[in-house]
C-alpha cells in the first residue's frame, strides 16, 4: 500500500499562494485517484479537491473553484494543489488522501472514500 507525505505549507498573506505536494511510494500511483482535504481547527474533515487515476478529471468544493487547481503526475507519483488568492477562512492543515479508483474517470469527495492519507501540512494565512 502506498504512502503519503505532504509539503509546502506554511505562513502567507492573503491574497497570496501557495503550491502543496504530496508524493506517494509505491509502483501502483497511476492506479490511484487522489483528493486533498483540510482540517480547519475545532472542524471536521472537509472535501477541498479530487483528481482522477490519469489526472484528466477534477472536482472543487464550491469554497476554493477558481482559486485552486489540483493536478496529477503519474511518472512523479505526485499530486499538486496549487493555491492562489488565499483567504484567511482557507487557513488548516491539508491532507491529501489516495484510493484505488474503480473508473479511468472516478472522482471521490468523501472522507470515507479514502483508504490512505498523509500526515498533513499546515497553511496559515494571515497579515
Amino acid at each position: 500500500q502506498a504512502q503519503l507525505v505532504e509539503s509546502g505549507g506554511g505562513l502567507v498573506q492573503p491574497g497570496g499562494s501557495l503550491r502543496l505536494s504530496c508524493v506517494a511510494s509505491g509502483r501502483t500511483f497511476s492506479n490511484y485517484a487522489m483528493g486533498w482535504f483540510l482540517q480547519a481547527p475545532g472542524q471536521e474533515l472537509e472535501f477541498v479537491a479530487a483528481v482522477s487515476r490519469s489526472g484528466s478529471s477534477t472536482d472543487y468544493a464550491d469554497s476554493v473553484k477558481g482559486r485552486f487547481t489540483i493536478s496529477k503526475d503519474n511518472a512523479k507519483n505526485t499530486v499538486f494543489l496549487q493555491m492562489n488568492r488565499l483567504k484567511p477562512e482557507d487557513t488548516a492543515v491539508y491532507y491529501c488522501a489516495g484510493r484505488v479508483a474503480l473508473t479511468t474517470g472516478g472522482l471521490y469527495t468523501g472522507v470515507n472514500d479514502y483508504k490512505i492519507w498523509g500526515q498533513g501540512t499546515q497553511v496559515t494565512v494571515s497579515s
